[in-house]
């Protein structure tokens, strides 16, 4: 597709620059490749809280927490005086 060069420079669009092409509400939009990167990043760090570790360790910590929390539990009920 070839862009006018008027419209690139206006659009700060360089030869070579990767661009997505969509659809949206009707109309062909263009947009640079690092803008499109950019909004996503953001639309995630909105919807998860600004969350920053990978979920995996979190599950990994709850379930060693989880693990403590059962051995200190069975430790409880056979530390006790022998009946």
């Amino acid at each position: 597709m070839t862009i006018p060069a008027t419209l690139r420079k206006a659009a700060g669009i360089e030869a070579g620059q990767r661009l997505v092409v969509y659809v949206e509400d009707g109309r062909v939009v263009l947009e640079q490749w690092e803008h499109l990167l950019d909004r996503v990043q953001s639309r995630v760090v909105a919807a998860t809280g600004a969350h920053t570790g990978l979920a995996s360790e979190e599950l990994i910590a709850e379930r060693r927490a989880e693990a403590k929390r059962e051995d200190a539990s069975a430790n409880a009920t056979t530390d006790g005086p022998p009946a």
